[in-house]
């Protein structure tokens, strides 16, 4: 079992997570249930999913937590870039939630190779 408020990754996409919730926003009130909703909920799913996979008794069952949680990563870049499509977020604000992204996609792809 790990400790995962020890974790680099955990911190790290806690901290996005407040940055989703920041520019969302600034997102127009018709996407409240819509894209707003979507970005957060999997932005919480990536800190959530590292904290309930490292209460798993086996490297394999946490293993798979990251695997979740790597698809949360994916899925927020895809949103993300639609929401850049829409004018909904500026080229800066983008750039630099695509940089801290892709970090934690990296650290969570290495840690789950050492588990394995």
């Amino acid at each position: 079992m790990h400790r995962f408020k020890d974790l680099e990754i955990w911190k790290r996409s806690r901290s996005f997570c407040s940055a989703i919730y920041k520019v969302t926003s600034n997102f127009p009130e018709s996407e409240k249930f819509g894209l707003t909703n979507q970005l957060r909920r999997a932005a919480v799913s990536i800190p959530s999913n590292i904290a309930e996979g490292s209460s798993r008794k086996s490297n394999k069952d946490f293993a798979r937590f990251l695997q979740i949680t790597l698809g949360s990563a994916f899925e927020i870049e895809t949103q993300l870039l639609i929401a850049s499509d829409l004018k909904f977020i500026s080229d800066e604000d983008l750039e630099s939630l695509l940089n801290e992204l892709n970090s934690i996609i990296k650290m969570t792809s290495k840690f789950n190779t050492s588990l394995n």
